[in-house]
This record gives structure tokens, sequence and C-alpha cells, in this order.
């Protein structure tokens, strides 16, 4: 019996280990590109840029969701009363832009320095009244990635709606004790698309009982995509009234397209002949706000791009190279510098970036092909505007991408009855736009002189009107 014994430790010994030690690291791979890696959060305390110590709580991780994306998040507490304010779950457009964009471009508590990559303190942040988790969202975008691109979901808006879902329910999963705030999910530009479909689609999940039940209260758009129909077909009648295209050229159009300028007969050509004049009126004009210059970031020359680059340098005060920068040419020369800055080793590191999980950071992904198979979210407004939740819809009036006519076009054929009729609303005895309230609990507001992006060059008063909004209060 010894015998046999000693035989089948040296079987096991010289044959069956080896073997082992032979197929163990294609085990692990296999297992680590099958299995998620476990959620993980990181306070964030100091950044590069920033001189001191962060004076808001700045957490950032990552939550896996569907089988192999991890999605990066950073999440800024209330500087108000966190167990009690609200809570936002912040997704940028594009599709595929960052959540960084939100947190530094946009309503963040910190901004970038329009001379250098360095950061200060934005003192008209939303977080001054809410908790708000700003998304990498799909995988694939800013810091979010996949573990497996085999397994992965091929990006799209269902794909989107599905990620974003399965996210903030595992997030206050991990985070229970924001689970009785109020929750709002919100963004602007292409969230217009995504949003209503998350809201319901959450709205569902708690009907039917999916745990953690969400104290879900309400969405927020800025400049909401809707559909061609409603947003295409806005701009023309917009750009006439901010006096682009001549009154004989308008009327033709109208005339000749019979208002539908979304989708165009081929064998119409006096409608071809007159959008080709119409967009080659506007072939100097920023569409994002006609008041500001024309510079598309993606047609910068690589010169202007190269002369951003700034090493950083890591001393005590963590603040970034004294090197003298160039004047900025544009206001969106900004996105260059935010580029440079996450792509920066000591940023990433600080951040608790997982190493090697991505090559160079976008702003927005501009290397995929992504599926935009939600044509119009307007199904969704009609479904989720009888379930009692409130919204808030807000257009910068001089943005001419999605105009505010057609955002009123679409707010109308929800036929829901007038509450509070158009009226002017204030900040510092001043109009900063107009607003009017509905039936559904739906909001909507202009913001006067605003852009696609009203909270970059309306600050303060998007920061007015949010703040009166959330707390329930009159515009």
């Amino acid at each position: 019996m010894k015998r046999k014994m000693a035989k089948l430790v040296n079987f096991l010994h010289f044959f069956l280990l080896p073997l082992l030690l032979l197929l163990l690291p294609a085990l692990i791979c296999s297992i680590s590109h099958h299995a998620h890696v476990a959620a993980s959060k990181s306070t964030v305390e100091y950044l590069p840029g920033f001189q001191g110590r962060l004076p808001f709580y700045l957490e950032t991780g990552y939550i896996g969701v569907g089988e192999a994306a991890e999605l990066f998040y950073y999440f800024v507490k209330s500087e108000g009363n966190p167990e009690a304010d609200p809570l936002l779950l912040w997704l940028t457009g594009g599709p595929g832009c960052s959540g960084l964009t939100g947190l530094a471009l946009e309503l963040g508590p910190i901004k970038f320095n329009e001379s250098l990559p360095t950061l200060i303190l934005n003192p008209f942040s939303w977080t001054k009244f809410s908790s708000i988790i700003f998304l990498d969202l799909p995988a694939e975008t800013g810091f979010s990635y996949t573990t497996n691109p085999s397994l992965a979901d091929h990006p799209s808006d269902h794909v989107q709606v599905s990620q974003a879902a399965e996210f903030i329910r595992k997030w206050l999963g991990e985070h229970s004790e924001f689970l009785q705030n109020p929750l709002y999910i919100a963004g602007d530009s292409y969230a217009g698309i995504t949003v209503p479909p998350i809201v319901q689609r959450l709205s569902i999940g708690n009907e039917r009982g999916i745990e953690p039940t969400l104290n879900l209260k309400g969405y927020i758009l800025g400049n909401p995509g809707t559909s061609g129909e409603f947003d295409k077909n806005a701009r023309i009648p917009s750009a006439h009234g901010m006096a682009l295209i001549s009154d004989e050229l308008y009327q033709s159009l109208h005339k000749s397209c019979k208002g539908e300028y979304h989708i165009v007969d081929p064998t119409n050509l006096e409608c071809k002949n007159n959008l080709e004049a119409f967009y080659e009126c506007l072939s100097g004009i920023n569409m994002f706000n006609p008041l500001d210059p024309q510079c598309i970031l993606h047609k910068m020359p690589v010169e202007i791009a190269a002369l951003r680059r700034r090493r950083l340098l890591q001393d005590e005060s963590r603040l970034l190279s004294t090197i003298d920068p160039p004047e900025l040419d544009c206001k969106y020369d900004i996105n260059l510098l935010c580029k440079h800055w996450a792509n920066d080793e000591l940023v990433q590191k600080a951040l608790h970036i997982r190493e090697g999980t991505i090559g160079e950071w976008e702003r927005c992904n501009s290397r995929w092909n992504y599926e935009k198979d939600i044509p119009s979210s307007f199904e969704y407004h009609v479904n989720i505007s009888t379930k009692g939740y409130r919204s808030l819809i807000y257009s910068g009036d001089h943005d001419i991408f999605i105009p505010f006519v057609g955002t009123q076009a679409w707010i109308r054929a929800l036929n829901s009855s007038i509450v509070e009729d158009w009226r002017s609303w204030h900040v510092g005895g001043q109009v900063a736009g107009y607003t009017r309230t509905y039936s559904n609990g739906m909001t909507y507001a202009t913001v006067k002189g605003g852009s696609h992006i009203p909270p970059t060059n309306r600050l303060i008063e998007c920061y007015a009107m949010f703040q009166r909004w959330i707390n329930h209060k009159s515009l």
C-alpha cells in the first residue's frame, strides 16, 4: 500500500505538477478575460495642476457591467448636505465623450485655467447643491475599457442604456448611504437620446422589484438631441431667425422642401440645391454658437496642438510646468489642454487609472463605429411623462446645432397642459432667459445667449437655474 502511495505521489510530482504549471498562465489569462475585475474606488485628495489639497470630496473608480465592460467614474460629493442632497448621474454627449468634460469643462467643481493646463476652483459648480457622478459611458469612452474585445458589446445607443442602468444600480449597491437620496439622470447634447430610455428602464426595474430600489425622481437635459425630425428640421428656421440666411432662401427652402429638411428626396433637385445654398451660407459659422469664432477641434492644425504640449513636473506643490504657453487662438483650445492633462502619467496615477487599460486618452472617442439604434427619444419622453417624474429641459438660445425651436416642438407634441405660461426668469436683476412649466412635471427654460453647452458660456445663469429647480423653487 505504501509503495502504491509513493508511486502516486511521484506521478503527481513529476507529471501532473509540471503540466499544471504550464497551463496556469493560460488559465489565469482566460479567467481575467472572462470575468470582471473587482469594483474599485479611491479617494483623490490631490490633482496635478491644482495647488494644494482639493477642498471637496472626489472619488474615482470602476464598476464592471455587461460581460466585459469596466466603466470609470468621477464622483463628487455635494458640498452642501450630502446626506440629503440629490444625486445626479451625469452623462456627457458625443456619443462617447468623457465625464471629465462635465467635471472640468462644464459644471463641476474645477475648471482649466485658459493659459496653462492648470486647475482652479469653479465657484458656480452644481455640486454646491448635489452629489454628481460623471461617467465615462459607454466602454471605450475616456478611461472606461473592455477586458475582452471579443465579448464586448458593439457600442450603440441601446448598449449605453443597458450599461448606464446596470452601472447606477451597482454603484448604489456599493454606496448604499446614497440609496435614499433623490436620484436624477442628467446630461446634455447627445445624452438627449439615451437619458429618457435610461429613466424608463430604471423606472420599470423599480416596478418589477429589481434591487436595489432607486429613489428615482426625474431627469435633466441641456440642448438635448431628440430626433432628426425635430432637431435638423429646426436648423433652417433658427438660422433665418438669426439673420444668417436671406428671406428669399428661407421661403424657397420652405416651399421646395415642404418644411422637411432632415430627409431629402434625391429627385427633388430644387430642395437639394436650396439646402446646398443654406450650408454654404453657414460654412463660416460656429453651429454651436454663431457669436463665437468657427474653430472645430478635429480640424485644428497639428502645429497648434504641438504648441500646447507641456510637460508636468512632479514637485511638492503638484503644479504643472511654468513654461510660458502660446496665446490661445480660440476658446475651444481648452480641450487640447484637457487632453494633454489627462494623458499625463502623474495625472493618471492621481486618478488611480488602471495601468495599461487604454491607449491615448481622448475627450471624445473618434475611433469607433458607433451604432445609433435609437432614432428618436420622443416616445420615451411620452412614456415617462405619465409617471410623475420631474424634468428640467433647457436650451441655450444661440445653438443652431440643436435649436430651441425643435426642442419646443417636441415638448408641445407631448400635449401636456401649461401650468405656468411663458415668462422671463432673472439673475442679478437681468433677464437670463424664458421659461414655462407643464402639468407633467416638466420645466422648460431658455438660457439667453447660451451656446450648445450653456454652462460653458452662461455659467452663473445655469448655476442659478439649477439651484432653483433642484430645490423645487420657481425659476
